[in-house]
């Protein structure tokens, strides 16, 4: 089975940066995407906000440190947003690769 996942957008909401209790640095942050797609022959504007996740160094401190407004190219992995909890929790992207963009190409 394949979970990866590439997106652009612009990021709305950061939170501090934290440390795990083995001292692993964790960023969270929320994506903005907006983009005009084909679906069924039509054309239609397609916009949501997504969780963001980035563990470990120096990605969770690249997360951390982007401005907000910046456009983002973002890949990684979708899970929920609490591992343990139930089925209604949130996805998210377990961010893996995080690049900031010209501002044309969001």
């Amino acid at each position: 089975m394949s979970n990866h996942v590439e997106l652009t957008g612009r990021l709305v909401d950061t939170a501090a940066l934290r440390h795990s209790p083995a001292g692993v640095p964790i960023a969270r942050a929320l994506l903005e995407h907006e983009s005009q797609q084909t679906e069924a022959g039509n054309s239609r504007l397609i916009r949501f906000r997504v969780g963001l996740s980035a563990a470990g160094s120096p990605l969770a401190e690249n997360l951390q440190a982007t401005p907000l407004g910046v456009p983002v190219r973002v890949t990684g992995l979708l899970r929920r947003s609490r591992q343990r909890d139930s089925e209604s929790d949130p996805i998210i992207i377990s961010v893996s690769r995080l690049e900031q963009l010209a501002e044309s190409t969001a």
